[in-house]
């Protein structure tokens, strides 16, 4: 009997030997949908046989970080800098053999960076720790891709990355499936599909076993899109990259170099020189959409020291959920000062959308 292993082999062997092309295109997208399947299934059994191991870390702060990057990139180097972590630095591989967490304030905010050992190639089939390496960067909120002068090409961080299902920089697709119980698959757009047409969005939804139902796209989409839909397992996160060690190359070479990064917002620093670190940090803050609201308790002067650091397009009701747990239920009205308020003190509701720097006051029924 065929194993599954060898089901994803044969079909991964197919793929690659297959040009791609009008006439095949069907085809290949029935593939990639059944070789997702088989790969999600294998998944799910390590899972359930004890193999899904991950580090232990606990989240903390207002959001979670994690550095990935080859091994001796400097990310240890870069961790102790800006929290206050200890992480072993050495000048070979694998210095870091676990997760060592450190927190980064900046602007009142609290952020936990993750210091992950080194990716290497074949990581998302568990070479090196790679899986538990994985598993702890697709809990994080965004993450940072380090790599140096030395060693800068990011295909094989960003391969094994997608492999083990993170989707850098990327959204959901805005698609929806609604099962019937009869009727076949029917294909509704708002959007000139360019990218696939509806038969083969019937070919690969059936891929996945469905039968009967109405499928809505708005967007256009390619097959690869679909398929992370219908697995239902990705993680979407935003990513930024670091170019370490530019103290050690002139900036001709720099340039070049940054240029071959194409699509990607670099931020050049040495962590060992301390670097461009201030910039790297407002960059962090900037890509996690925090906002600071600086509070003023009923009868109280405000406290334009210690703001309290929440999302972007929060509401005054999220800003009621952190104070206390009863000041939604008791709410009357809040004041805001500030740019997300018409005059100084307007009175606003609990659905009003707070912006940086607002100084806020809010009233409760006692």
């Amino acid at each position: 009997m065929v194993t599954i292993e060898e089901q994803i082999k044969e079909i991964e062997e197919e793929i690659q030997k297959t040009p791609y092309n009008k006439s095949t295109q069907h085809h290949i997208g029935k593939l990639k949908a059944k070789l997702a399947r088989l790969k999600d299934e294998v998944e799910k059994r390590r899972a359930a046989s004890g193999g899904g191991k991950s580090y232990g870390v606990k989240k903390s702060g207002n959001a979670t970080v994690s550095i990935v990057g080859f091994p001796s990139v400097g990310k240890s180097t870069l961790l102790n800098m800006i929290t206050d972590a200890t992480s072993e630095v050495g000048r070979y591989d694998f210095t870091t053999l676990n997760v060592v967490p450190g927190i980064m304030e900046y602007k009142g905010a609290k952020i936990q960076i993750l210091d992950l050992p080194g990716i290497i190639k074949g990581a998302s089939k568990g070479k090196g720790r790679g899986r538990e390496v994985i598993a702890a960067a697709r809990s994080a909120d965004l993450i940072i891709l380090m790599v140096d002068v030395f060693r800068y090409d990011l295909h094989v961080i960003l391969a094994e990355l997608r492999k083990a299902g993170l989707r850098l920089n990327e959204r959901p697709v805005d698609i929806r499936i609604f099962k019937t119980l009869r009727g076949g698959l029917n294909v509704s757009t708002t959007v000139e599909l360019t990218k696939i047409d509806e038969e083969m969005v019937k070919g690969v939804v059936s891929s996945y076993g469905i039968v009967n139902a109405d499928i809505v796209l708005r967007e256009d989409i390619n097959e690869d899109q679909l398929i992370d839909y219908l697995s239902g397992n990705k993680v979407y996160v935003d990513a930024i990259l670091i170019l370490n060690k530019i103290d050690l190359f002139p900036q001709d070479m720099l340039d070049k170099i940054i240029e071959s990064l194409e699509g990607w917002n670099v931020f050049p620093m040495s962590a060992q020189e301390n670097l461009y670190i201030d910039r790297f940090k407002e960059a962090i803050f900037e890509t996690c959409n925090f906002i600071r609201v600086f509070l003023k308790p009923q009868g109280q002067d405000a406290d334009l020291v210690e703001p309290l650091v929440i999302k972007e397009s929060s509401t005054v009701g999220i800003v009621c959920d952190y104070l206390h747990r009863d000041f939604r239920e008791k709410f009357r009205y809040a004041k805001v000062w500030g740019p997300s308020g018409k005059f100084p003190g307007q009175k606003v509701g609990i659905g009003h959308v707070l912006k940086d720097e607002d100084l806020l006051s809010v009233v409760v029924r006692r």
